[in-house]
């Protein structure tokens, strides 16, 4: 699985992308935000609060709840606005 972070969230986690083996246990964007946290520091910072956090599953906008695969591209990035 491929991720990427954007704006703040790759300032905090120090990286704009990585590759990532989807453990057996994770199975959703929820789950995945869990074990990037878990990771402390920089991770733990942008995934503190979720509701700051936006997802895109396969460049396209995404729940929370949206189920992954070992294929799958996950970004994350803060919400948008407009003006």
């Amino acid at each position: 699985m491929r991720v990427l972070y954007f704006a703040w969230i790759r300032q905090k986690t120090g990286t704009s992308e990585e590759e990532f083996a989807l453990p057996s246990d994770v199975s959703t964007i929820t789950d995945l935000v869990a074990v990037l946290y878990a990771r402390g520091g920089g991770y733990a910072e942008a995934f503190a609060d979720p509701i700051r956090v936006r997802a895109a599953l396969n460049q396209e906008y995404a729940r929370f709840d949206a189920k992954l695969g070992d294929s799958d591209e996950v970004a994350f990035f803060p919400p948008v606005t407009g003006g």
